[in-house]
């Protein structure tokens, strides 16, 4: 289903649906996770598409698309810039207190 074109034409060639990345959630209170991506023609039809083909067996209770193009990311050449050694930042460590035990799935 990911490589779906659009039937109709313009001047003679395909125009191929925009690609959408969908995440879907397992149980309430966890995160989305990426799953996959598909060609559709609106967000609509996006979230049907994924429904179908990403979450068949109930496997799910949230779904998002995000429509490719849309997705901004950093630049792999900066991840020193980004992604610097934290040795030296320990308030990004959270080891000095504990976790409630309802925040478990952590």
């Amino acid at each position: 289903m990911s490589e779906q074109t659009n039937d109709r034409s313009t001047s003679g060639s395909q125009v191929e649906w925009p690609l959408w990345e969908v995440f879907v959630r397992s149980k309430a209170g966890l995160d989305h996770k990426h799953c996959g991506s598909l060609h559709a023609a609106d967000g609509q039809m996006a979230v049907k598409m994924a429904r179908e083909v990403y979450t068949r067996r109930q496997e799910g209770c949230s779904v998002w698309v995000v429509r490719a193009d849309q997705i901004v990311a950093s630049d792999p050449g900066d991840k020193d810039m980004y992604f610097d050694p934290m040795e030296d930042k320990v308030y990004r460590h959270p080891t000095f207190y504990q976790l409630p035990p309802e925040v478990d799935h952590m």
